[in-house]
Parts: structure tokens; C-alpha cells; sequence
């Protein structure tokens, strides 16, 4: 077969292009940093890299949620020692209620503070945090008590009484902390009212301001005997109710902690993935030039043009 001097100028174009399109890559990914353009470039590679990069993604909004919840867990620990600290003073009042000396007056006295007392608890179990009751269940966005005046002018703390709030309220909220992990995190108003006692902290605080002002004994020595076995049943309660926060938050900062070691794994495969090696990349490309120089100069010395390479 006869070699033209067009078929070698043909051949050469060809290579000189596959040469240029070798450098045009090699210097996006030096001026990008990355080994892939589009995904047409490596679709294997692109593939794995969307995949890291939702995986990542993922994980800065399982962290986000986890901080978030962290937040209103140390609320709710918060509030829930307030709880505690109102039933200690509840419970000094009925010691001191005993005391033979104590007459109406006095007993008046300790009525009324309990009386605020209970208006307090009310206020604690309405705590808010973004918008949300953290006692109100999936009801966050109604108070999930009240505190109301009775006949004897006692005050009274109210749970909702239609079923369906009053189930919202005790209903417990989740948050994904991870891939397929989720874990329950809020207290309840019904978890704190419902102590777990033989009287829930509503009636047991109605039967002690009862009892604070009868005049008959048997009723005022309920004081020192059911009335303050029932509020240590509370105290008793809150405890547990904080040791379980305080065992969520735990969980919770070993989730933040998994969560952080697996974004930073992902990331480094992430860059051994997309990422170029810049000194690799470099020798590359003045290895591409070298080439590209050499074929411009080997097809200058080849290709001699003669008055026939214009007539054919």
C-alpha cells in the first residue's frame, strides 16, 4: 500500500489531538485538584464519590440533630432539678407542718407557699425550647398543664383532661442520630406527674393543702404520714427521671463522637478518591509536554511539504 504524505499528515492530526485532549485533562485536574470533571469521565468513580459525598452530607445533619437534642436534654435536666427542688421545699414545709407548736396561722403560712408551689411546677413543666414544650409529648405546641384555683381558693395543677391531648402529651418524641438509629429523648409532664406513687403529684399537692387546712387529726397527721411519703415517691422519681436523661446524653455525645470519626474516615477516602496526587500529576504533564513538543518537531521534519501536497 503506498504511503501518502496526506495520510501521514492525516495519522499525525489524529495523535497531535489525543495528545491535546491528554494535556487539556491533566491541567483541569491540576487547576481543580480532582481526577474527575464530570461523571463521564470515570462513571465507576463518579458513582462512589456521590456516594461518600450523601454519606458525608448525612452525617453533618445526624450531628446536627444530635447537638440539637443535646440542648434540650441539658433543659430538661435543668428543669427537671427545679422540679426536685421545689418537692424539697414541699417536703420541709410538711416537716415542719408537724411541729405540735404550729398553729392555724403558721399552717396558713406553709399553705400558701405550697400553694406557689404549685403554681411554680406548672411554670417548670411549661418550659419552652425553640418554640416547643419539652414536657408537652408530640403536643409541643400547647401548654401541657395549667395551674387553676379550686373553691377553697387552693391552687391546682392541671393535666389536659380530652384522652387524645393528654396521649399526645405522653407520647414520646425520636431523633436519627445515625444510619438506622434513632433514640427517644424528651420527658413527659405525665412522667413527672404520674410519679409512679400511690397518688400522681396533682392530688397528692391538692390532699396536702386539703389537709394543711383541716382541723380534724386524723387529716393533719396525713401531713407527716402519706402526704410526705408521696412527696419523697416524687423526689424519688425525679431522680430517676434525670439519671435517664443523663443516660440519654451520654448516649448521645457517643453518637456525636461515632458520627465525627466516621465523616473524617469518609473524608480521607473521600480525598484518596477524588482528589489528585499533585506531584504525580505534575511529572504527568511535563512528561505530556515533552511528548507533544517531540511529535511537533519529528512531524515538521517528516512531513516535507512539496507543490503536490497543494494539488491533490
Amino acid at each position: 500500500m503506498r504511503i501518502t504524505n496526506k495520510m501521514l499528515s492525516n495519522n499525525f492530526l489524529r495523535d497531535m489531538k489525543t495528545n491535546l485532549n491528554s494535556l487539556s485533562t491533566l491541567q483541569t485536574q491540576m487547576a481543580t485538584g480532582k481526577q474527575i470533571r464530570k461523571a463521564s469521565d470515570d462513571p465507576t468513580k463518579a458513582s462512589k464519590i456521590m456516594q461518600i459525598n450523601s454519606d458525608i452530607a448525612s452525617n453533618i445533619q445526624y450531628n446536627k440533630n444530635i447537638k440539637d437534642t443535646s440542648t434540650w436534654l441539658d433543659m430538661t435536666d435543668t428543669s427537671l432539678g427545679q422540679i426536685g427542688n421545689v418537692a424539697t421545699r414541699i417536703q420541709e414545709l410538711l416537716v415542719s407542718a408537724g411541729n405540735a407548736g404550729y398553729g392555724p396561722d403558721q399552717k396558713g403560712a406553709i399553705k400558701d407557699e405550697i400553694n406557689q408551689k404549685v403554681g411554680e411546677l406548672s411554670q417548670i413543666l411549661n418550659t419552652t425550647f425553640d418554640g416547643k414544650y419539652i414536657f408537652g409529648g408530640t403536643r409541643g405546641t400547647d401548654k401541657p398543664t395549667d395551674s387553676t384555683k379550686d373553691a377553697a381558693n387552693n391552687t391546682q395543677l392541671n393535666l389536659p383532661t380530652d384522652p387524645v391531648k393528654l396521649s399526645q402529651i405522653g407520647s414520646k418524641l425520636s431523633v436519627e442520630v445515625s444510619q438506622g438509629v434513632t433514640m427517644d429523648y424528651n420527658v413527659t409532664a405525665t412522667d413527672v406527674i404520674n410519679n409512679g406513687g400511690a397518688t400522681n403529684l396533682s392530688d397528692l399537692l391538692n390532699n396536702i393543702t386539703s389537709h394543711l387546712g383541716s382541723t380534724v387529726d386524723t387529716e393533719i397527721a396525713k401531713l407527716n404520714g402519706e402526704d410526705l411519703s408521696g412527696i419523697q415517691a416524687v423526689m424519688t422519681n425525679v431522680l430517676k427521671l434525670r439519671s435517664q436523661v443523663g443516660a440519654k446524653q451520654n448516649g448521645m455525645e457517643s453518637a456525636l463522637a461515632r458520627n465525627e470519626d466516621q465523616s473524617a474516615n469518609m473524608t480521607e477516602v473521600l480525598t484518596s478518591t477524588e482528589d489528585i496526587d499533585i506531584t504525580e500529576k505534575t511529572m504527568e504533564y511535563a512528561t505530556m509536554q515533552t511528548i507533544y513538543t517531540a511529535a511537533l518537531q519529528t512531524s515538521a521534519k517528516v512531513l516535507q511539504p512539496s507543490l503536490l501536497d497543494y494539488l491533490r
